[in-house]
């Protein structure tokens, strides 16, 4: 079909996405209308990886480019009920399993799924093999701030987010530097600051770790460490890349989540209690319409698994149409960037610190 009228068009490089389209609580519908999305904006190319018959029913009611999309048909996929483990291992068609081995196959340059996250991550790791010298993978995900750096867009990222629970010295430091490519290539940003997530400004608060970790970013030149950041301060931007182990990262992120829904909430509770705050609402409408997009996470597309030798990028759970689209083309446009083959380049360079 035709490209839709003035839809701007992102020129990906024709690269190849395997999209898992049964992972999310909006699976398949939602899935695949951003698959179909993305064809018309885009010149990507997309494997929808699920129950065919399905896919197709929705296909026939959308508009799409069928010359970019093809189907690999299969009747099992991992629920968020299912334990990661346990999941691929009862489930070896599983959707995401199998976009996975597409990947890894040299099939397609990216993966994305909006599926239960463990066994994404799991899958991901079956069939993927992580960048030589990188001990562990790191979910990284986009967080809006106050922008105190006045950087074009008001955003950050926070590494990790749930990949891990606990974390050694090494792997920390080796998301500050995966935090460093990624963020550095996807935004533009020569030269981005980096932070650690601590109790303290001071280098030896939060236990060996942390202050081992503090003092060898202090040492990699290229690496611009800004030093510690208190949790009050994550979301004033005074850092393009905030560095903590999975455990804490996934509750920032939860949070932050939660404030943009907590905000939803009291506007509507405002807007219906008085009289004189509807107004002040009404008179506010523009920048509360514009606070809601920096805050809603269908605008970054989804979190990168860094750490990988492919482009392996998580949408959210609750991801639609929109979201899927944005999570597509951030999977092309990493694949484009070479980010994974730079982060190598980058891991291997630096991992002389830990081999003296």
């Amino acid at each position: 079909m035709k490209k839709k009228e003035n839809v701007d068009f992102i020129d990906v490089n024709n690269a190849i996405v395997a999209l898992d389209a049964m992972g999310g609580d909006h699976a398949p519908e939602e899935i695949v209308k951003g698959a179909a999305a993305a064809t018309l904006g885009s010149n990507v190319n997309i494997i929808l990886v699920g129950n065919e018959n399905k896919i197709k029913d929705i296909l026939k009611d959308v508009e799409y480019n069928p010359n970019q999309i093809d189907i690999y048909h299969t009747d099992q996929y991992i629920t968020n009920e299912d334990t990661p483990r346990r999941g691929i291992s009862r489930k070896p068609r599983a959707s995401m399993l199998i976009a996975a081995k597409l990947c890894a196959d040299e099939k397609a340059h990216g993966l994305v799924s909006a599926g239960n996250t463990g066994a994404y991550v799991l899958s991901s790791a079956k069939c993927i093999s992580r960048i030589d010298g990188v001990k562990k993978a790191a979910i990284a995900t986009v967080f809006p701030t106050q922008n105190a750096q006045n950087r074009k867009e008001p955003f950050s990222l926070l590494l990790d987010v749930g990949a891990n629970v606990h974390c050694s010295v090494e792997e920390l430091v080796q998301f500050a530097i995966m935090g460093k490519v990624y963020f550095g290539e996807i935004k533009g940003i020569k030269d981005p600051t980096i932070a650690l997530l601590n109790i303290g400004k001071e280098e030896y608060k939060g236990g060996d770790i942390l202050s081992r970790t503090y003092k060898i970013l202090t040492t990699i030149e290229d690496l611009n460490f800004i030093g510690n950041i208190e949790g009050h301060e994550v979301l004033k931007g005074y850092a393009d890349i905030v560095i903590t182990e999975g455990y804490v990262g996934n509750i920032v992120m939860k949070t932050v989540e939660g404030l943009a829904d907590a905000l939803t909430h009291l506007g509507r509770y405002a807007f219906k209690r008085r009289f004189i705050w509807k107004l002040g609402l009404i008179a506010l409408s523009s920048g509360l319409r514009q606070i809601k997009q920096i805050v809603d996470y269908s605008e970054y597309g989804g979190a990168p698994i860094l750490g990988f030798k492919k482009t392996i990028i998580k949408a959210h759970g609750r991801s639609k149409a929109k979201a899927i689209t944005n999570a597509i083309i951030l999977a092309a446009k990493s694949h484009n960037l070479h980010i994974p083959e730079k982060i190598k380049q980058e891991i291997q360079k630096h991992n002389l610190l830990f081999q003296k």
